[in-house]
């Protein structure tokens, strides 16, 4: 694969940010290095990423994907009324893993899990909303 600086500027700007911004988020903070960059280049290169297993996209409820630059194993929140990403710090579930595997006859090599509510920021401006 040929060497690209637009694309190392993604991967360089998903790593440094714990975010976990849209590709439009992405395209706006590299345009001050690429002002000529396409939002269609970010999008491919964002797909090349993911797919080389350089970066995570991350997708749920219907709204934009996300992207992580952190490919550690660990786990996502997602605030359902804002939609925002946070990490969650918590040990990974590897024996998950394990336990998908029992009684298949695949392969199983890793998982991915999401866990949804309200994040602090949603709850402290409309604390009495159940859901």
């Amino acid at each position: 694969m040929k060497y690209s600086g637009q694309r190392e500027c993604i991967l360089e700007y998903l790593r440094n940010t714990k975010c976990h911004p849209t590709a439009e988020t992405v395209y706006h903070n590299i345009q001050a290095k690429y002002p000529k960059i396409s939002l269609g280049t970010v999008y491919r290169n964002l797909t090349l990423l993911t797919d080389l297993g350089e970066i995570n996209k991350i997708t749920a409820f219907g709204g934009p994907d996300r992207f992580d630059g952190n490919t550690a194993p660990h786990y996502h929140f997602i605030c359902r009324d804002c939609g925002a990403v946070l990490d969650l710090e918590m040990d990974a579930l590897t024996h998950i893993d394990l336990l998908a595997a029992h009684n298949f006859e695949g392969r199983v090599d890793g998982h991915i899990t999401h866990f949804y509510g309200r994040c602090p920021d949603c709850i402290t401006k409309n604390p009495n909303k159940k859901q």
